[in-house]
């Protein structure tokens, strides 16, 4: 099968795409696909699109690991010969073309907000994950978090705030109990997101995430244990709980090794941890979301629990959550990427 591996883009998170993106293209490589790992922003530059499939070139050999900071756009957006105007680069869109299928190994906007996956369906290119649909909703926070009460699916109270509305003096500080959470709408990796005890590292708060997007959202601090549970074909994997050593489970403690402690299957009663796989499931049919996703979860002391939100793309890189669960059910890397794929492709057949 000839398989175009997507990353890199222009989010704050295109470090992390870069590291998912190198895992599933070696993955791939090894079971003997056609496959080749593009860079969505910086395409490619070459002229040999009709055999590139079958270039003799190891495409992820340029790709290091994750560093603890969130990576500079501007010097990213000065290796565009051409200015960068398009999100897609240089012969993206022909070479996915010419894909069997294209796994979006994307993070953030653009790519796992649906934008990627819309300009896709009206090219006729074939992707793996949730339809734009399902993508853009759950990487709207507020939205999902609506969605959330509706279904009656347990999520942390809080409110979201427009740029527009905090540069005119609205900030609502009257209705945050602190701590609280102060997070970007439409982030993820926990980049934007900043725990806040007092009003003036409230405002604080809100300056820094409107840094990187115009809507922000606040919610009450939940202190209780992290988990996260896949998502597979609709069905749960076993949960992971999450312990970071220090802090919370932020940008560093996600990406850099033995920042955390990962237990998987983790250590839960088993009523509790049917409920929250009944309820990853729950979540995943209330967001429309297709072929796989990971829902993050708190858990309090008395035992109830609150979903923070969906992933719809989620990690896979070595420190990442879903393959640990998919291996804890006896199905390894390059498994669990042969069966995205292959639930993907029923995406077309329906």
């Amino acid at each position: 099968m000839k398989i175009v591996v997507l990353a890199g883009g222009t989010s704050t998170e295109r470090d992390v795409s870069l590291a998912t993106g190198k895992m599933i293209y070696q993955a791939f490589k090894s079971s003997g696909h056609s496959t080749i790992l593009l860079d969505a922003y910086l395409g490619y530059e070459g002229n040999d699109l009709k055999e590139i499939f079958y270039i003799d070139k190891d495409w992820a050999e340029e790709i290091g690991a994750i560093s603890g900071e969130v990576p500079d756009m501007e010097k990213v957006r000065a290796l565009r010969k051409d200015g960068g105007a398009s999100f897609f680069g240089p012969h993206v869109m022909d070479i996915c073309t010419m894909a069997d299928m294209v796994f979006l190994a994307l993070h953030g906007a653009p790519g796992e907000d649906g934008t990627v996956q819309a300009a896709f369906d009206l090219a006729g290119i074939r992707y793996t994950g949730s339809s734009y649909l399902g993508a853009a909703v759950a990487m709207d926070k507020s939205l999902s978090k609506e969605l959330f009460k509706q279904n009656g699916i347990p999520t942390p109270e809080g409110f979201s705030l427009w740029k527009e509305q905090f540069a005119k003096g609205e900030d609502r500080l009257a209705e945050v109990p602190f701590p609280a959470v102060v997070k970007t709408c439409r982030g993820g990796s926990s980049v934007g997101v900043y725990m806040a005890n007092s009003k003036e590292e409230y405002l604080k708060a809100l300056k820094q995430a409107f840094s990187y997007e115009d809507q922000v959202i606040v919610e009450q601090y939940i202190k209780g244990r992290e988990f996260s549970v896949g998502v597979l074909d609709g069905k749960a994997l076993p949960i992971i709980e999450i312990a970071p050593l220090e802090g919370f489970y932020d940008y560093k403690n996600k990406y850099q090794a033995g920042s955390a402690v990962e237990t998987c299957p983790a250590k839960l009663p088993e009523e509790i941890a049917g409920n929250m796989r009944e309820t990853a499931e729950h979540v995943f049919s209330a967001l429309r979301l297709k072929v796989y996703a990971r829902m993050d979860f708190l858990l309090k002391e008395d035992g109830s629990f609150f979903c923070l939100e969906a992933n719809t793309l989620p990690g896979m890189t070595k420190t990442s959550l879903l393959p640990q669960e998919a291996a804890a059910v006896g199905m390894d890397f390059e498994a669990l990427c042969e069966k995205i794929i292959e639930i993907s492709l029923k995406k077309y057949e329906e």
